[in-house]
């Protein structure tokens, strides 16, 4: 080989090897800017399967492709479902800040407090779903400036509304039972302020905590044995996702459940003032895609409230207890477990 094909091969190589080395630093780096790479990769964990967050990770899906981001196109998303269990979300988080994903989604309190917990030294950006008090659960330091590597959507439950319902339904009613998970933040925040709106609407608020999910069944017995008028759902995980233990012990005793989104009420709850969490996931999913966009770090973006909220019932079940729908509701949609 002569001195000339010697030189021009290894120029080659070494273009080549600037090249491979280029292309390496432009994928994985977990920095949720994707402007550097056209294919970018979302790790998602949902805590438990119940409708109202197979809802939001449906939404998310779509804010994401109206964001520009499409799985299968430019966009690979790696989900795992927790099957209510910390501990599993706890290592999926870890899993994917070890993978350098360029973002991870944690959909519920317990998943989006796994991601935190994972991410906080990587930086590795975090954007919650279904998260009622994001402050409490110490994922963000405000609403309004998280000051850290999360950020996302906040499912304001309208505790004042779901009253002044249970007060139309039942006029005469005195005790409002409810259970919840003693560590779960949005539950304990929830639960707080129900028992301050009581006093307004002359009601008593009877509580059973658990701590897991193996408790629900003994806690709604424990209800119905303390006699309540009616049992109130939260958005807590555990009960949701356990609710046809809950209106099994109550149906058997006549007891009304209220829920607090409208997949519940399909499935057997008489009513509710219901949150969109569709269109919650697609809030969340579009504030996704400007961050991978890195037109937005979460650490300055506000986290997004939805307050928003429409009554439905169950007619079926609202008959089968031998209620009628009050005249103030009587534009509420009526659903059903055939929807």
């Amino acid at each position: 080989m002569n001195k000339f094909v010697k030189r021009l091969m290894t120029g080659i190589v070494g273009v080549a090897l600037v090249a491979g080395l280029a292309a390496g630093c432009s994928n994985g780096s977990g920095s949720g800017d994707a402007a550097s790479s056209d294919q970018v990769t979302v790790g998602v964990i949902q805590y438990a399967t119940h409708p109202s967050l197979d809802n939001c990770y449906e939404g998310f899906v779509q804010g994401l492709e109206e964001g520009g981001f499409k799985e299968g196109e430019n966009l690979t998303i790696d989900f795992t479902n927790a099957q209510g269990d910390a501990a599993n979300g706890d290592m999926a988080a870890k899993n994917m800040v070890s993978k350098n994903y360029d973002l991870i989604t944690g959909i519920a309190t317990p998943a989006a407090m796994s991601a935190y917990a994972a991410t906080k030294d990587s930086g590795t950006p975090v954007v919650f779903t279904a998260v009622s008090d994001p402050v409490s659960a110490g994922i963000v330091k405000s609403l309004e400036a998280p000051g850290t590597n999360c950020t996302g959507t906040a499912d304001v439950l309208p505790l004042e509304a779901q009253m002044k319902m249970i007060r139309a339904f039942l006029p005469d009613a005195k005790t409002i039972g409810i259970l919840y998970t003693t560590s779960e933040p949005n539950s304990v925040s929830h639960l707080k302020k129900f028992k301050e709106l009581a006093k307004n609407y002359d009601f008593e608020i009877v509580e059973v905590g658990v701590t897991n999910a193996s408790e629900v069944a003994a806690a709604a017995e424990t209800l119905v044995s303390k006699g309540v008028d009616c049992i109130n759902n939260f958005t807590d995980n555990n009960v949701v996702d356990n609710l046809s233990t809950v209106l099994k012990a109550a149906n058997d005793a006549k007891i009304p459940v209220f829920g607090s989104e409208v997949e519940q009420v399909k499935n057997g709850c008489l009513a509710s003032e219901s949150i969109d969490y569709v269109a919650l996931g697609r809030d969340t999913g579009l504030m996704a895609a400007k961050i991978l966009k890195g037109e937005a770090k979460p650490e300055d973006m506000p986290v997004q409230e939805v307050k928003e909220s429409a009554p439905v019932y169950n007619k079926e079940v609202m008959e089968s207890l031998g209620l009628t729908l009050p005249q103030d509701y009587s534009d509420a949609e009526a659903v059903s477990a055939d929807e």
